[in-house]
């Protein structure tokens, strides 16, 4: 394996930031036993100027998962095919979901922070993890019947921890003790981002006023809350990829291949997904929060290992240790798909469902992917918890997003007005209007200082999309309303549930 022509590469990635003279970040390289490589640069803070290095402490985000999977599998406190209605107070549907579907992705379970944000609460807005384990308790309804498709969800993994938590576990305790202590790593799980962490850096993205730094007021939890350097991470992936303990058999376990009910191979395991770069597989996760992006991959065959850190709203974390892994083996990185598919708004024939594609990206639902050039004229995404492959059809666009499968048509357009009124979902003390004028539908929601105005974008007869709700960070989302009758559902990729009544 080419480890200088690798080398080369974080290192030229990370002068990148240096030059930049902003945010930036740390690129590792590993095998088995030894850190090969090294690069980092620009800053970790820019209040003071401090350079980000490998030992600077990040937060890893959802990088955060497969030990919280490592935890349920090595403790045996949980079954992969429990219930988690066994273990939790829920409501009916989110009961019936086994824990291995809330690890894998496939139970269908609304996403807290989504969900919160349809309802009128910003995720910079602080909530303790009683408020928040209340609040995805009492969510009624499931985004698809479990095992039949794939959709990102923090909850699963909020819901486990509480499980494990309700066996007894000190869940952050554990961690230190059964992970982090053995081989004297630094990393840390605090409560929420008031939490001291030694030498972490700020994150930032690049608002109005230039960079700026991230809030992020939710409880953390085993989805994501997880803290530390690139370097500690490296050590952990070490552990991983050579078996040794306490992550001896990890690897494997969290990595395999989980199905859908009918049979169907999904590239996310068990808080590990695949990435495919030409004859490898790599195994590896990332990592998002307001100013961080984190990454690392892992080559079970080849027993080398990348792991990229950085405090950048920018940088895409999962394309940069591709790139590295490229450089490493020799290989070509696949080619974007610009070109490959009709561009603009199109909704689909059976669902509540809309993309648009733009520039070689496609937009489901509100959330944004890139897309590449695949084999016999299919445009892909390589995210395992997101999977998409479309190609064009006569009149629109055919394929799968999630592993089900959609024909979306353009989007026909809407009459402005259909939706005024005042809308209300008691279970969660809810409320939002809708008034046209001029022409133009807006949808107002939140109370005093913190209301929202959004525009209305009519795309079908029964559906609409907000404009972009700004949340006070870099994060922007814009959600689809059906309406039918007197029933109107507020839908992103990941809550797919909520159902609010004419008031």
């Amino acid at each position: 394996m080419g480890w200088q022509r690798a080398a080369a590469e974080a290192g030229a990635i990370a002068q990148g930031w240096t030059r930049q003279n902003g945010p930036g970040g740390a690129i590792l390289l590993f095998d088995g036993s030894d850190i090969r490589a090294e690069a980092a640069g620009g800053f970790a803070s820019l209040d003071n100027l401090a350079p980000f290095r490998a030992d600077t402490a990040v937060r890893y985000a959802s990088i955060s998962k497969h030990f919280c999977t490592a935890m349920v599998v090595q403790t045996g406190l949980l079954g992969l095919d429990d219930p988690l209605g066994q273990h939790l107070d829920l409501p009916e549907a989110t009961g019936k979901v086994t824990v291995g579907r809330a690890l894998d992705m496939t139970g269908g379970i609304p996403d807290a922070m989504e969900t919160l944000w349809l309802l009128g609460v910003s995720p910079t807005a602080s909530l303790d993890r009683h408020a928040l384990l209340r609040f995805v308790s009492s969510v009624q309804g499931l985004n698809f019947e479990p095992g039949t498709q794939i959709s990102y969800s923090n909850t699963g993994y909020r819901l486990v921890q509480a499980a494990l938590e309700a066996k007894g576990l000190d869940y952050a305790a554990a961690l230190h003790e059964r992970f982090f202590q053995p081989l004297g790593l630094g990393i840390t799980l605090p409560e929420d981002e008031t939490d001291r962490v030694t030498d972490l850096a700020h994150g930032y993205w690049a608002g109005p006023r230039g960079w700026q730094k991230g809030r992020y007021g939710l409880h953390y939890s085993a989805s994501g809350g997880i803290a530390g350097s690139g370097r500690d991470l490296a050590v952990w992936a070490q552990a991983l990829l050579s078996g040794q303990a306490p992550a001896d058999g990890l690897l494997a376990r969290l990595g395999a291949l989980r199905a859908l009910t009918d049979g169907r191979a999904t590239g996310y395991g068990l808080g590990l997904a695949r990435t495919v770069l030409g004859d490898r597989v790599l195994i590896g996760h990332g990592g998002s929060l307001p100013g961080f992006k984190n990454h690392f991959l892992l080559d079970p065959e080849g027993g080398a290992g990348v792991v990229v850190v950085t405090n950048r709203e920018d940088a895409d974390a999962h394309g940069l240790a591709l790139r590295v892994m490229a450089a490493l083996h020799g290989r070509s990185l696949p080619e974007p798909a610009a070109g490959m598919l009709p561009e603009g708004l199109f909704v689909a024939d059976d669902a509540p469902a809309w993309i648009e594609t733009q520039g070689g990206t496609v937009t489901f639902l509100g959330a944004q992917s890139a897309l590449l050039r695949g084999d016999d004229g299919w445009a892909e995404t390589d995210s395992a918890h997101m999977p998409i492959r479309l190609r064009p059809m006569p009149g629109g666009i055919e394929g799968e997003i999630g592993h089900r499968a959609y024909r979306f048509r353009p989007a026909p357009g809407g009459v402005a007005g259909a939706w005024d009124g005042i809308w209300v979902l008691p279970r969660h003390n809810a409320r939002f209007a809708i008034a046209t004028e001029g022409g133009v539908s807006r949808l107002s929601i939140g109370v005093g200082p913190a209301q929202v105005l959004l525009e209305l974008e009519p795309i079908a007869p029964d559906l609409a999309l907000t404009s972009n709700n700004g949340t006070g960070g870099p994060w922007k989302q814009r959600a689809c309303l059906q309406i039918a009758g007197d029933e109107l559902r507020l839908i992103t990729n990941r809550s797919r549930v909520l159902r609010f009544s004419r008031g």
